[in-house]
């Protein structure tokens, strides 16, 4: 029979795969508490210390992936510190304002804009305008394979093992 506390993290693992698609959910700190909970509820018995450590660097790491992924693939692009802020900035306000597609646009333009203005040159602001966008998508597809890697690991702990 499965307990609730076995649901809610279960619940809360789900959400977190869910949550990896979807800007401003925190997967990997959604993931961190599912597995909290759990071991928690369990009696810090149930999944072995080696299983949990294994599946909370996982979260960390998702975690760690969806808060610094776009800012790593716009220093990798050449994007300065300040243009990285600033595209943070706009990007987080026009995804409240118009959704997932404001945070690309946001961000595009941003970069774009910033580094032109900067260096003047049309080729690598565009670089790393694309950079920042593919590295915002990149980071996403990571987050929800890792999430998806937790609750897969999770099931098989507690279920199979």
């Amino acid at each position: 029979m499965v307990d609730a506390v076995t649901l809610v993290a279960i619940a809360l693992l789900v959400g977190a795969i869910l949550g990896a698609a979807v800007p401003m959910v925190p997967s990997g700190l959604l993931s961190l508490a599912g597995l909290g909970v759990y071991w928690w509820g369990a009696g810090f018995a149930e999944l072995s210390v080696l299983t949990f450590v294994v599946l909370t660097v996982l979260a960390l790491v998702t975690a760690l992936v969806e808060f610094f992924g776009g800012s790593i693939a716009a220093r990798a692009g050449g994007a300065s510190w300040l243009t990285t802020a600033a595209a943070a900035i706009v990007g987080i306000v026009l995804m409240v304002v118009t959704g997932p597609l404001g945070l690309l646009v946001g961000l595009f333009g941003t970069v774009f804009v910033l580094e032109f203005v900067r260096d003047g040159e049309l080729e690598g602001s565009t670089r790393s305008a694309v950079y920042t966008t593919v590295g915002v998508l990149a980071s996403t597809a990571v987050q929800v394979m890792l999430t998806a890697s937790i609750l897969f690991g999770f099931v098989v702990a507690v279920f199979v093992l």
